[in-house]
């Protein structure tokens, strides 16, 4: 950091004079951002063993896309969370609102641990784990733009990049944490007891992150621009109004929005998130190599985020980010098939072999996009269906003449009858289901990835040239984010198209493309889903964003 920091007024302020070191707030900063960031990301990476846990009356795939949804649902309240929490911070202060949101996030983290399971409660058990989803997404709709613009108005205008980039970094860190937790507890309890009983510690052990993360935010001053901003008598009284009620914000919010967040909300939560999704469902990677993976992905992303912010300080914001977003858009489908064949190249080969179709009347078939988990999918199709989803596997859907549900591997064929006026519908599923897995089978399809067969180095490369692309454009972010707004709407203004591209666009992507996949029989077509998305933000970044970097925030 540079001797002197340029005030809101434009005089130095010599670096032996701040009442604050730049280690002191950044550290403190991304410590407590990376606390919340492990809270939200255990239920993440938990999301199999939560639709066991939480939902067992469904159907295996029914429950995956609940649970996904479920886990949804802590996004869809962001927003809510970023306006509530963005006023606070444009009219009290940006460490009290943080100091708020990270123990509003810990409490409810902590809760989630000690909370009964569905065979113990029943509905009551999911409906207590909504509540405390919402808790957890309201709160963290407050943390990132309290945590980032803390650190931007603290920091030099040419490293401000930099200083931002380890808040980004601080989601690396967090979801690292909650890897290392939840493989540690995997690995010395065993499958069987973590399934039934160990699940509850990755949550109960954030009751001691939550007490460092407080101990350490307690003891932050308020920010330089802030605490000017307030001693002037010029702090706003209706942030909201001037942050969404002018044309020029916004302006300015539909361009953050439109031009960074929801590629931020594609590309970023497709790589670490809907990612573990497809690895584990779609190509049936055992649950702790692919906890393997994802701890490699992310301590490479670690240090990405910086040298992206960093790099933004000297080539621009606008380059770094677009560049991220052009190479996901050149890896999506290229990648996600090379991905396969590193994976479970015996899948590949017997898809390529001998393809699955469904043979059945059309009319009869459903979405099978089911997030509440209410719809029964009694008929012949979505049986067939169903159970090829919770197997991974891609199948087309073929119209028959005499409305038999036949489903076809390579040239074998297997008959499927309806489950409507069947007593025991769950058992009849089964039996289905057994007679399709038995001719995937005997026609080569493998039940689970052999890690024997696994090529290591082409899978790390093809997911590490996606965490290349998530942190170009996640590690300038912040900065820039911060960087269109002013001081006395910062907050608000801000933390609004955030939290709707990370918490909807973002935080919804893996259960709809996961139902996508459900819908179509096809492990790809999910991919469209972050295709769009980023795609519209490169074009309007193209167009609209304009550049930033090194300019004082009053200037900007």
């Amino acid at each position: 950091m540079s001797e002197a920091k340029m005030t809101v007024s434009g005089t130095a302020a010599p670096a032996s004079a701040r009442p604050w070191s730049m280690a002191r707030v950044v550290t403190a900063s991304s410590a407590g951002t990376a606390f919340e960031w492990y809270d939200f990301f255990i239920f993440g990476s938990l999301t199999p063993v939560i639709a066991k846990v939480f939902l067992a009356g469904l159907d295996p795939t029914g429950a995956l896309v609940a649970a996904l949804a479920l886990f949804a649902v802590g996004f869809a309240f962001r927003p809510l969370g970023a306006i509530i929490f963005g006023a606070m911070g444009d009219r009290v202060g940006r460490k009290a609102t943080f100091l708020t949101t990270v123990s509003l996030m810990g409490g409810a983290t902590f809760a989630i641990g000690l909370l009964p399971t569905y065979a113990q409660a029943g509905i009551v058990a999911p409906i207590l784990l909504i509540f405390l989803r919402i808790c957890q997404g309201t709160a963290l709709g407050g943390e990132y733009g309290g945590a980032a613009i803390y650190v931007a108005e603290h920091a030099d205008d040419d490293k401000r990049g930099a200083a931002t980039g380890w808040i980004q970094s601080s989601a690396s860190f967090g979801l690292l944490a909650a890897l290392l937790v939840i493989f540690a507890t995997r690995t010395a309890l065993g499958e069987e007891a973590f399934n039934a009983w160990g699940w509850r510690i990755p949550f109960l052990v954030s009751i001691f992150l939550l007490a460092i993360s407080v101990w350490m935010r307690v003891k932050l001053s308020e920010s330089p621009e802030f605490a000017k901003l307030k001693e002037e008598g010029a702090t706003t009284k209706a942030p909201l109004r001037e942050s969404f009620g002018t044309r020029d914000s916004l302006k300015r919010v539909a361009i953050a929005f439109f031009g960074i967040m929801c590629a931020q909300g594609a590309v970023w939560y497709f790589t670490f998130f809907y990612m573990q999704v497809f690895l584990e469902k779609s190509l049936g990677i055992p649950g702790a190599t692919k906890d393997v993976l994802l701890i490699v992905m992310t301590v490479a992303s670690a240090p990405l985020y910086v040298f992206f912010g960093w790099l933004s300080d000297r080539v621009g914001r606008k380059p770094v980010m677009l560049g991220g977003m052009l190479l996901a858009l050149l890896l999506y489908f290229p990648g996600s098939h090379l991905i396969a064949e590193a994976a479970n190249p015996a899948l590949v080969a017997a898809q390529k072999s001998n393809p699955v179709s469904v043979e059945t009347d059309l009319a009869s078939c459903s979405s099978q996009f089911d997030p509440t988990g209410t719809a029964k999918f009694t008929s012949a199709c979505d049986i067939a269906k169903s159970a090829l989803v919770a197997r991974g596997i891609g199948y087309k859907t073929e119209q028959t003449v005499d409305g038999r549900t036949m489903v076809l591997v390579g040239n074998q064929v297997s008959d499927i009858t309806g489950g409507e006026g069947v007593a025991d519908l769950k058992a009849h599923k089964g039996e289905m289901a057994a007679r399709i897995n038995q001719a995937l089978e005997d026609a080569g399809y493998p039940k689970s990835a052999d890690p024997q067969a696994i090529n290591y180095p082409l899978l790390l490369a093809v997911l590490l040239l996606f965490v290349v692309a998530a942190t170009a454009l996640y590690g300038p972010q912040a900065a820039a984010l911060v960087e269109m707004f002013p001081t006395r709407i910062r907050y608000t203004a801000m933390s609004l198209p955030y939290h709707v591209g990370t918490g909807w666009v973002g935080g919804f992507l893996p259960v709809t493309s996961f139902a996508i996949v459900a819908m179509t029989g096809d492990i790809y077509a999910g991919l469209w889903y972050a295709v769009a998305f980023t795609a519209i933000s490169a074009v309007v970044t193209i167009f609209f964003l304009k550049e930033t970097h090194g300019k004082p925030l009053g200037e900007c």
